[in-house]
């Protein structure tokens, strides 16, 4: 539960203390104060990041993400597919062993009040298997209120709370264990800054808080754009489970990675 507390906390912060001196003193209460133009089509990006190593140790590293996002009238959508998977040889034996192997996907709609309203209700579900991180999957469906706050025409906000409900299978000692499932509470923050016309700040906190377990999600990323259609990503991800029924397995895992992006 500290994990989770600490992301709430972080959370709260991007509301204020994360923010510039002159964007805590005034806010905007919707989009029609900043005349901020609607996404009326479809936004989509790619990323692709490779690491290979060879020598003494031999090592293959891949990871991509899927991103698209829709901005439009009473409606907001966003979507996210992201793959993760590394593989080493082992010495001795010259096999190739897997040390990671992650999939992760989510979608969600928002219905705004009005066009210019920055409250809606939201509509969210996950789901995800990484056989290292003791559960053979984990899926999320949650329901709740949601608002936009946007602080200066480059600088806005989304804070969502709402009930839910999570499934998961844990693996112990290799065996997957039956399934379980319990209502959670769905907290989440995300902030989003044009540093420059060039350059971009994405920061997210997630925290499904249940009765057995609470898992927790983190990402920072920055990009900056190499033309029109490509950047250069860099970002730091964290995911925490408070209660893994396998003791030996850790309860963070870290993920930092260098991505190109290729916007559609």
């Amino acid at each position: 539960m500290k994990f989770s507390k600490f992301v709430i906390t972080i959370g709260l912060l991007f509301g204020g203390l994360a923010l510039p001196t002159h964007a805590s003193i005034f806010m905007y209460d919707d989009a029609s104060d900043l005349k901020v133009d609607e996404q009326k089509d479809w936004a989509a990006s790619a990323e692709l990041g490779l690491l290979f190593t060879s020598g003494n140790t031999k090592t293959e590293t891949f990871k991509t993400k899927l991103n698209a996002s829709r901005d439009y009238e009473n409606w907001r959508h966003k979507a996210v597919v992201d793959y993760y998977r590394s593989e080493q040889e082992d010495q001795s034996s010259g096999d190739s062993i897997v040390t990671g192997d992650k999939f992760f996907i989510s979608a969600q709609s928002n219905y705004k009040f009005s066009p210019e309203a920055r409250s809606s209700l939201f509509v969210f579900g996950s789901y995800e298997e990484d056989r290292f991180s003791g559960y053979d999957y984990q899926g999320t469906v949650a329901v709740g209120y949601g608002a936009r706050y946007r602080y200066s025409p480059t600088l806005y906000a989304d804070y969502e709370a709402g009930p839910g409900y999570s499934i998961n299978k844990p693996i112990v000692n290799g065996i997957i264990q039956d399934q379980e499932s319990s209502a959670i509470l769905r907290l989440a923050g995300n902030v989003v800054w044009d540093i420059t016309k060039t350059s971009k700040l994405n920061a997210l906190v997630a925290s499904e808080i249940g009765e057995e377990n609470t898992k927790s999600r983190a990402e920072l990323s920055i990009s900056a754009n190499i033309n029109s259609r490509l950047a250069l990503k860099f970002s730091v991800a964290g995911t925490h489970n408070s209660n893994l029924e396998d003791q030996s397995l850790e309860k963070l895992d870290t993920e930092t990675a260098v991505t190109l992006v290729y916007s559609f």
